[in-house]
């Protein structure tokens, strides 16, 4: 949660993230740690924080933040496993969300996909960090960009109150335009780091 006078800057931030991690994040895998554990701690730290002190909100992003931060980058090997997880739950959603109309996959389901997920990640870890990247960067990309149109089927940005908004990038799943949208740009991304950026040395 963030003040909402700053969700448009936020947005941005996130594009240009996104864009590093869909395009880059094989060869910046550690910075790309860095910059989204930056994210998850200070969506973490500032949902802890009541909605009616800006203030609070942003010391406890910014505290939750910077812990994130320290903990994906010093955690490498945690990191790659997180991809995979994340790669296996965003997939799960997906295809969740296109075959029936239940809004949320069962949370065995998962769990069991993360596990998968995170096993794979650590087999073949370049290519699950290239494939992981590639598309989660290729998500949040479409979600940022949405919200800085102001355009968002299903409400990837949902205001809470007037002082707040929330960041549900799930929501967008069932539109199937923004689905195909994210598999291009995520193949799209996959094949720049696999012919350029995400080349071994």
């Amino acid at each position: 949660m963030l003040p909402h006078a700053y969700e448009l800057p936020a947005a941005v931030l996130l594009v240009l993230a996104s864009a590093l991690t869909c395009f880059a994040g094989y060869r910046l895998f550690r910075i790309v740690l860095a910059i989204w554990g930056f994210i998850l701690g200070a969506v973490i730290g500032s949902s802890m924080m009541g909605v009616g002190n800006a203030l609070a909100l942003l010391i406890a992003g910014l505290v939750g933040g910077i812990l994130g931060a320290v903990a994906l980058v010093f955690a490498y090997f945690m990191g790659v496993a997180l991809v995979g997880a994340g790669l296996g739950a965003l997939i799960t959603h997906v295809v969740w969300s296109q075959v029936t109309t239940t809004a949320d996959p069962p949370a065995v389901l998962i769990i069991v996909v993360s596990v998968a997920g995170a096993i794979g990640a650590m087999m073949l870890q370049r290519y699950v960090i290239i494939v992981g990247t590639a598309f989660s960067g290729a998500w949040m990309a479409i979600v940022a960009g949405l919200a800085i149109a102001e355009n968002m089927p299903g409400k990837a940005v949902r205001a809470a109150g007037n002082e707040v908004w929330i960041l549900y990038p799930f929501s967008l799943t069932q539109d199937r335009w923004v689905v195909i949208g994210w598999l291009a740009l995520g193949l799209v991304g996959m094949a720049v780091q696999l012919a350029i950026t995400g080349r071994n040395k």
